[in-house]
């Protein structure tokens, strides 16, 4: 058993470990540790999540579901019992806060897994499934659902489909979607996706819903740091990059626009890549009045290029 001695001297407490306590430690911190070697798939998918900025409970939770997989995989090899769990999620988080390209992640994982056969990405909304008479609706949703098998399917704004109260087609939307989430398990991935606030209200009003979605993941709005890494990723993906007066312009503007929305809801990464795009048209037509085309303007973004409100 381990020992720890704490001696306690003019009011300090001092804890000593003795030698089998830190070898213990040393043994916990390599358990944190994965040989990426043997494990290629998680490796490529890392490789992508570490280009994203940000997101640390969802990365989190995507090591989790990669490790469950493996490891339920080696029991079965190993004739254990295997844990058979649905793998549809909810996804709740403003625009602009990665939804949509972590859906795109977990299609190739699950199907470089062996669980999707073929890991595409079905991107759909209320109209896709939504029809205008009745018998409409269900032919809609079970031709998506065929689309999509050997995928995922990803739902934005799913609060949408109960909008209308229960003389709606979007009911029946619903009830078609869970009975193909039943008939396919094995092969569909379903992910309904919106804002926080709009989606518990959604799965408030379909009791049976939340226990067909057991993984529900917490997309956060970006700090204005995070903001500031994205606009300067966005450019140095384009061959730009800020001078120092326009980093802190763009970081001052960012942090009164936070401040001043009252938890209103704000397009995060979308705003930026808008506000980029605009910024670049902007130096284009300054350049073009200044004559200046080295290369070292051609790559600056200047404070004045910066389009604030």
């Amino acid at each position: 058993m381990s020992e720890l001695t704490m001696n306690k001297t003019k009011g300090q407490i001092n804890i000593v470990l003795n030698s089998k306590n830190i070898n213990h430690l040393v043994k916990d911190e390599k358990m944190e540790r994965i040989d990426y070697d043997q494990h290629t798939v998680l490796k490529e998918i890392q490789k992508e999540l570490d280009q994203l900025i940000g997101l640390g409970n969802v990365k989190k939770l995507i090591k989790e579901i990669y490790a469950w997989l493996y490891i339920n995989k080696a029991r079965k090899e190993k004739g254990l019992k295997s844990n058979k769990q649905a793998l549809h999620m909810i996804f709740k988080g403003n625009p602009g806060t990665g939804k949509t390209t972590v859906a795109r992640l977990l299609g190739k994982l699950f199907f470089e897994m062996n669980v999707l056969s073929k890991g595409h990405f079905i991107e759909a909304e209320r109209a896709d499934l939504v029809g205008e008479y009745i018998g409409h609706t269900a032919n809609k949703t079970r031709d998506l659902i065929k689309k999509a098998r050997g995928g995922i399917l990803f739902i934005d704004e799913a609060y949408s489909l109960a909008r209308g109260g229960e003389k709606d087609f979007g009911k029946e939307a619903i009830d078609t979607l869970v009975k193909g989430m039943e008939d396919y398990c094995e092969d569909l991935v379903v992910i309904l996706a919106g804002y926080p606030a709009e989606m518990d209200y959604f799965l408030s009003l379909n009791p049976g819903l939340p226990s067909r979605f057991p993984l529900m993941i917490e997309f956060p709005d970006y700090t204005v740091d995070e903001l500031v890494k994205i606009a300067k990723q966005m450019l140095h993906e384009r061959d730009y990059e800020f001078t120092i007066e326009a980093e802190r312009k763009l970081y001052n503007h960012i942090e009164e626009l936070l401040e001043g929305r009252s938890g209103g809801k704000f397009s995060n990464g979308r705003y930026i890549r808008n506000l980029i795009e605009k910024a670049i048209r902007k130096q284009a037509v300054r350049l073009l009045h200044e004559g200046r085309y080295d290369k070292k303007e051609l790559m600056l973004i200047r404070d004045r290029d910066l389009i604030s409100g």
